[in-house]
């Protein structure tokens, strides 16, 4: 469902994102973990379209995202880091806007508006300006957004920030629940724990290089660790290459 081939991205001399291949299946909860600066973030904006890829292919359901953007972004949900909304626009506005752009039956989308409102506790805010919502708020109104055309696949970055506990617990049932139902999630975090109790499988990223690709256990055999788990593996097979630091900011 998705598939990266040889992906490259590079400012100068910098290579953010090195001959990166790899292939997440339909249904399947994929994890993309690595330190700050690792190209995390770079790879999902190519994904996404958003950067243009020095060489190489980013394909999302079948559709190469250079040749056919439009198709690409029809199946694919995206939920960023930080959540950027036009703030003088109601919540219900917003997503009314986001539907259309999306060519959604109009009937369908006040149903899915309604459902996903409820679903995260903001339909007693559907008629305030977006720019009276506290940041949780605005990253549970992008959620909402990014759900409501039903797509295939459902790319998130960090998607944690911000979100209390009883959130944090929401969307992981969420995204437990989305690829039951067939929806392929590409997970970007740097929370460890997270991506260990929901994700099926693991890529590792450092330096823009993909330096370890598995289940659990497989990573726990490539790291040749007997417990201590996600973190441990993560931290041998990335040992003395400056993985101390965790943040949101990347190239």
């Amino acid at each position: 469902m998705i598939r990266l081939e040889n992906l490259c991205k590079h400012y100068g001399k910098l290579a953010a994102v090195e001959s990166l291949s790899l292939e997440v299946k339909p249904g399947e909860v994929f994890g993309f973990l690595g330190p700050n600066g690792a190209g995390k973030t770079t790879t999902i904006r190519v994904m996404m379209g958003i950067l243009k890829p020095t060489s190489g292919r980013a394909s999302l359901g079948g559709y190469d995202v250079a040749r056919e953007p439009e198709k690409a972004k029809a199946i694919t949900g995206f939920i960023p880091d930080r959540p950027f909304i036009y703030e003088k626009l109601s919540g219900g506005e917003f997503l009314k806007f986001v539907g259309t752009l999306h060519r959604m039956d109009s009937q369908l989308l006040e149903r899915r508006m309604a459902d996903l409102l409820e679903h995260f506790e903001l339909s007693e805010w559907k008629d305030e300006l977006v720019e009276g919502y506290s940041h949780g708020m605005k990253q549970r109104l992008v959620h909402c957004a990014s759900l409501l055309h039903e797509p295939k696949i459902l790319i998130v970055d960090e998607p944690m920030v911000g979100i209390d506990p009883k959130g944090t617990r929401q969307l992981k049932d969420l995204f437990l629940s989305l690829a039951r139902s067939g929806t392929t999630v590409f997970l970007s975090t740097h929370s460890i724990g997270v991506a260990e109790e929901i994700c099926q499988r693991v890529g590792i990223i450092h330096r823009g290089k993909l330096i370890a690709l598995g289940t659990m256990e497989e990573l726990y055999r490539m790291a040749r660790i007997n417990g201590g788990g996600l973190e441990s593996a993560f931290l041998e097979l990335t040992r003395d290459k400056n993985t101390a630091a965790f943040d949101t900011e990347e190239p």
